[in-house]
C-alpha cells in the first residue's frame, strides 16, 4: 500500500493530469518541499526518479481512459498531459510492452483472476523487463539513438540552426517563419562537408534562457544560426546570424528585406554564405541540389508550410489537416514533388496511430508520384522506403534509404532509420554501429533520462559486439549515470567488463549484485545460471536454470531458447536425463529453423553435446565462414564446457584461431572507417 505522502502526490498529479508543464518543480511547490528533497523521498519510497513517477501516474492515468473505450490514442495522450502523441505511444510501449493502440488485445490474454497473487505480482513485474530483454537481444533502436546533454563533438564543422522567433504580433505569421527556418536547415543537411543537427534536437530550444555557448555544448556543434522574421503585406524582413559558440562571436549577419516571392532565393543565400564562413566544400550536385526549387507556384508553398507546421504536431489532427493542405498546395502545382513526399511519410504515420486502419496505398501512390517528378528527392525516397517497411521488404527498403543519404548525407530521420532496420530486421553488428554513431552526431538532444539510459545502452551493446571494448565501458557508464537503476546496464557492464578482464569469478558476482537488487528477474537469473555453466559449477548453475525454466513455462514463451543445450548439458552433469532430453529435442528443432548468421555455431553446439564431434567440428568449419559475428563467440567458444572434449584437437584450435583472427581483421578496418569519419569524437 502507497505511503500517505505518495498518495497525496498521486492526488497532485491527478489534479493536474492535463497540465503538460505540471512537473517536478510544480509537484515539489504543491507539496512544500524543496525539489532535491522531493527526489530524495520519492527515490527512497519508490525506487525511480520524480519525473518517473509522474510519468507512471499519467499512464496509469491513460489505461484507466482506454479501458472506457470513449476516447482516441491522440486524445487520450493530451488528457494525461502528454504535448505529442508520438512520445505518448513510445512511453506507453516502454512502460507496459506494447503500444496503447493494442491495450484491449492484450487486456484479453491477461491470465484470468483465479490466479495466484504471487503469479500475478511475477507476471506484472516481469512483462515489461521481458520486452526489455528481446530488446537488449536484438538492440532496437523504437528510440531512435540520440546523444546526452554531456556530449562533446570536436568536429570543426558542426552546426545547429535554432528556431527563428517570430517577430510580428500575428501568430499566423509562425508557419512561414518556421518553415524558412526549416528550409535553410535542409539546405545545409544536403552537405556532406558539414554536420548539422535535426530539427527535432533544436526544437526544445525554441524559448530556452540558455545561453549559445550553453546551448551548443548541449547540441555539441561548434557553429549556432539563429535568426528572426516577419511577414508584413508580400514582405519578408529577416534577420540571420551565425555564430562561433565557444567564443560567443558573431562571425556573420545579414538582414533580408524581399518581396514573398524571393523566398527561395534568400533561403539559397543563406545556406551557401553560411558554407563559405564555415569553410565548407560544396559539391556540384549539391550546389543542384540547393538551387532546386520546390516550386515555382507560392500559394502552393504557402500551403506546403501550414501543412507541414500542423503535421509537426505529431497527432492525428495534425496529420490529417497538414494533409489536407499538402492535397490542397498539390491542386495548385501539380508537379509539386515535396508536398507529395511529405504526405506520403504522414500517411505512413496515420498507419501508426491509427491501429486497425490502412493508408499503404495513399502511402505508395504519393511517393511513386514524387518520384516520377524527381527521382533525387531525398524525402520521396525516404517515404518509397518507408512502404516497403510497411510491407516487411527491408532489403528494398535499404535500397532506397541509402540512395536518400546521397542527397541528404545529414538525414537524422534516414540514419535512425537505417540503425533500427540493421539492429532489429537485418542483423548487421557493423552497419548498425556505423549508423547508430551517425545518429548520435545529428540527432542528440530530445530525449528524457531513462531514455537517454537505453540508449547508451543499446549503443554499447553495439560497440562490444564489435571489438570496442574501451568505447563500450564509457557508454554503459553514461547509461547507469542517467539511469542508476537500469538493470539491463547493469548487467550488461558485467560482460563487457568480462570482455576487458577474461574473470568469470568477478562476472558471477557483479551478476548475483545485479539479481539481489530484483529476484524476479528471470532474464538475469538464465545469465547467472549461463554464467556457472561457463564457470562448471553445475549445482549452481541448476538452481538458476530451474528457476529461469519454472518461469519460462509459465510465461509460455520461448526466451533464450538458444541456451537450451547448455541448460541441458548441465543438467545431464547432475544425473537429471529425463529433463535433459526434452531440452535438447527443443533446442534441435530451434536449430532446423534457423536461418541467422549463427545457425552453423547452434548446429556445431548440437552435434557437440551429442558427442557427434566430427560434425561439430564440421559445422564449426562452416561457421568460420561467417562474417560480422558478435565478440562473444571467440570469446566464449574456446571455454565452452560443451567442447571439452575437442578443445584440444587440432581441426578446433585451428577453427577458432580462424574465427578469432577474422573477427579482429574486421574489427580493425571497422575501426579505421570509423575514425576517418570522427565517430569515436562523440563517444568521450
Amino acid at each position: 500500500m502507497a505511503s500517505e505522502f505518495i498518495s497525496r502526490l498521486e492526488q497532485e498529479i491527478q489534479n493536474n493530469i492535463e497540465n503538460e508543464n505540471f512537473g517536478v518543480s510544480e509537484l515539489a511547490d504543491k507539496v512544500g518541499m524543496s525539489r532535491s528533497n522531493l527526489l530524495r523521498r520519492i527515490q527512497k519510497e519508490e525506487g525511480c526518479s520524480a519525473s518517473q513517477f509522474i510519468r507512471r501516474i499519467r499512464l496509469q492515468e491513460a489505461v484507466k481512459l482506454l479501458k472506457s473505450k470513449e476516447k482516441t490514442v491522440s486524445e487520450i495522450s493530451y488528457l494525461v498531459g502528454f504535448n505529442s502523441t508520438s512520445y505518448f505511444i513510445k512511453c506507453f510501449r516502454e512502460e507496459f510492452g506494447y503500444p496503447p493502440g493494442e491495450y484491449e488485445q492484450h487486456q484479453s490474454n491477461l491470465l484470468t483472476t483465479t490466479e495466484t497473487t504471487v503469479k500475478q505480482n511475477i507476471l506484472k513485474k516481469l512483462i515489461p523487463y521481458i520486452t526489455g530483454l528481446l530488446i537488449v537481444i536484438t538492440i532496437f533502436s523504437i528510440l531512435i539513438i540520440r546523444q546526452s546533454n554531456e556530449s562533446n563533438n570536436n568536429n570543426d564543422k558542426t552546426l545547429a540552426v535554432l528556431p527563428f522567433k517570430n517577430d510580428s504580433s500575428d501568430s499566423t505569421n509562425l508557419y512561414l517563419i518556421n518553415g524558412m527556418m526549416e528550409a535553410i536547415l535542409n539546405n545545409l543537411q544536403s552537405i556532406k562537408d558539414v554536420k548539422v543537427v535535426s530539427r527535432t534536437s533544436v526544437e526544445k530550444f525554441r524559448n530556452s534562457n540558455m545561453t549559445i555557448p550553453e546551448i551548443a555544448k548541449v547540441l555539441g556543434v561548434k557553429y549556432v544560426v539563429e535568426g528572426s522574421g516577419q511577414k508584413i503585406n508580400d514582405q519578408i524582413l529577416l534577420s540571420v546570424q551565425l555564430i562561433e559558440a565557444n567564443r560567443d562571436k558573431h562571425l556573420w549577419s545579414e538582414q533580408y528585406k524581399r518581396q514573398t516571392a524571393d523566398i527561395f532565393s534568400i533561403q539559397m543565400e543563406i545556406a551557401k554564405k553560411i558554407a563559405d564562413e564555415i569553410e565548407v566544400i560544396i559539391s556540384p550536385e549539391e550546389i543542384e541540389q540547393i538551387e532546386l526549387k520546390p516550386t515555382n507556384n507560392m500559394e502552393a508553398y504557402d500551403l506546403y508550410l501550414k501543412g507541414l507546421h500542423f503535421m509537426h504536431n505529431e497527432n492525428i489532427p495534425g496529420l490529417k489537416k497538414g494533409i489536407s493542405l499538402m492535397k490542397q498546395a498539390v491542386t495548385k502545382d501539380t508537379e509539386f514533388a515535396l508536398a507529395y513526399s511529405v504526405m506520403a511519410i504522414s500517411y505512413y504515420y496515420l498507419d501508426m496511430f491509427e491501429p486497425g486502419k490502412t493508408y499503404v496505398d495513399s502511402l505508395i501512390y504519393f511517393a511513386d508520384k514524387a518520384l516520377l517528378l524527381n527521382p533525387k528527392l531525398a524525402v520521396a525516397l525516404n517515404a518509397k522506403a518507408l512502404y516497403y517497411i510497411r510491407n516487411g521488404n527491408y532489403k528494398q527498403a535499404v535500397e532506397y534509404l541509402e540512395k536518400a543519404l546521397q542527397y541528404n548525407p545529414n538525414s537524422a530521420t534516414v540514419i535512425n532509420t537505417l540503425s533500427d532496420l540493421y539492429t532489429n530486421h537485418l542483423p548487421d553488428t557493423e552497419k548498425y554501429l556505423e549508423y547508430a554513431l551517425k545518429g548520435i552526431r545529428l540527432d542528440i538532444a530530445s530525449y528524457d533520462s531513462t531514455t537517454a539510459s537505453y540508449i547508451y545502452l543499446h549503443l554499447s551493446n553495439a560497440l562490444i559486439q564489435t571489438g570496442f571494448v574501451d568505447e563500450a565501458i564509457i557508454s554503459i557508464n553514461k547509461s547507469l549515470r542517467y539511469n542508476p537503476n537500469n538493470l539491463f546496464s547493469d548487467y550488461v557492464k558485467a560482460y563487457i567488463l568480462y570482455a576487458k578482464n577474461k574473470d568469470l569469478n568477478k562476472t558471477q558476482q557483479l551478476l548475483f549484485n545485479t539479481l539481489i537488487k530484483d529476484t524476479t528477474r528471470f532474464d538475469i537469473i538464465q545469465e547467472m545460471g549461463n554464467i556457472c555453466y561457463y564457470n562448471e559449477k553445475w549445482s549452481d548453475a541448476a538452481v538458476y536454470f530451474d528457476k529461469f525454466i519454472t518461469i519460462r513455462n509459465y510465461l509460455q514463451t520461448q526466451s533464450y531458447i538458444h541456451k537450451n543445450a547448455e541448460i541441458a548439458y548441465v543438467y545431464r552433469k547432475l544425473g537429471r536425463y529425463i529433463d535433459a532430453e526434452k531440452l535438447i529435442i527443443d533446442f534441435k528443432e530451434f536449430a532446423e529453423k534457423d536461418q541467422s548468421t549463427y545457425k552453423n555455431l547452434h548446429w556445431s553446439a548440437y552435434y557437440a553435446y551429442m558427442n557427434n564431434f566430427d560434425k561439430a567440428i564440421k559445422h564449426l568449419q562452416l561457421f568460420a565462414k561467417e562474417e560480422n559475428i558478435q565478440i562473444w563467440v571467440p570469446l566464449f567458444t574456446p571455454i565452452d564446457p560443451m567442447f571439452e572434449p575437442i578443445k584440444d584437437t587440432t581441426e578446433f584450435k585451428e577453427t577458432m584461431a580462424q574465427i578469432e583472427n577474422k573477427f579482429w581483421q574486421n574489427h580493425q578496418r571497422l575501426k579505421a572507417k570509423l575514425e576517418k569519419e570522427d565517430l569515436f569524437s562523440i563517444i568521450n
